[in-house]
């Protein structure tokens, strides 16, 4: 049997549940010729805890199950584990709290093939559970990716989850995703980053969405501004990347981001005190200009890597 033309790669650490729903939907793309696929799954466990469920998934699949097992903790790690396995020339990914409805697939290809894409991107609609009631309108924006209605070249790049890869188009086909990610995440960023400087071209495909259900533990502000501040880093790390470091830049988003955390913090803080339901939408907004001012290293927070 030849190589298959598509890999599909689902990263995972200890989420079974996750695990079983994003996997299943894999398992039942349609419009796809199954000689086409192969999924790969990479567990990121220390131990190789999903390794007997990914067997069991694989019986009867139409298409080949690949298991990875990457025990150096980290993100990045992870992908590029699951990178080196994957044979195909095109590489989909999806996250392991994330679950496709069955023309996914099909629509992430039809977008490539029509705009010549390196990189196509699809909707995240975000789903919070009625125990999040306090949040929930925000917690759903906030684990949601949302975008044009019609299908298009786009000049900016989004996560890794929900997207399809062009390898050739990769500056690195095996090992792309930094190391130096690992820990903080925003492996996808830089690399997509590097891409459009190099020239790559972004599609988007508004049929190829996908639902994610966050964890648990994730489904608070206590998770998800933190992690708001951690995105504001993002384009102010990306200007102190470049070879050399684009001074400017830095500058410029740091005093961007400074004016929003004041404006954006000053509205959150009247809006809490008076009691209104929104006040939330507003304290992200403060914290990503945060993390444009405070980017580099002491302010960096940890949400991948751990062992345990």
């Amino acid at each position: 049997m030849g190589n298959p033309r598509i890999s599909v790669i689902v990263p995972t650490q200890r989420r079974p549940g996750g695990l079983e729903v994003a996997v299943r939907s894999v398992l039942a793309q349609a419009g796809v010729d199954p000689a086409e696929l192969e999924l790969v799954v990479v567990d990121n466990d220390q131990v190789a805890s999903a390794q007997a469920q990914v067997a069991a998934l694989a019986k009867g699949a139409p298409f080949p199950v690949a298991y990875v097992h990457e025990p150096e903790p980290g993100v990045a790690n992870a992908r590029n584990a699951a990178m080196a396995r994957a044979r195909g020339e095109l590489i989909a990914f999806l996250d392991d709290d994330e679950e496709a409805p069955a023309g996914w697939l099909a629509a992430l290809l039809a977008a490539q093939a029509r705009f010549e894409a390196d990189v196509v991107f699809g909707p995240v609609r975000g789903r919070a559970p009625a125990a999040a009631a306090a949040h929930r309108p925000y917690l759903e924006w906030f684990f949601s990716r949302p975008g044009p209605e019609e299908a298009q070249v786009i000049d900016h790049y989004h996560g890794c989850g929900d997207s399809l890869v062009r390898r050739a188009s990769l500056p690195d086909p095996v090992r792309p995703f930094a190391d130096a990610r690992n820990h903080i995440g925003g492996e996808d960023d830089l690399l997509f980053g590097q891409m459009q400087a190099a020239g790559a071209r972004f599609a988007w495909a508004p049929e190829a969405w996908v639902w994610e259900d966050p964890q648990p533990q994730r489904q608070s502000l206590a998770y998800a501004i933190p992690r708001a501040f951690a995105y504001g880093q993002g384009p102010t790390e990306a200007c102190a990347a470049q070879s050399p470091p684009d001074r400017l830049g830095i500058a410029r988003w740091m005093a961007i981001g400074a004016a929003q955390a004041a404006v954006y913090g000053l509205a959150a803080g009247f809006k809490r005190l008076t009691g209104a339901q929104d006040y939330a939408f507003m304290l992200d907004r403060a914290a990503r200009g945060l993390g444009k001012a405070l980017w580099w290293g002491p302010f960096k927070i940890q949400f991948y890597g751990r062992s345990a």
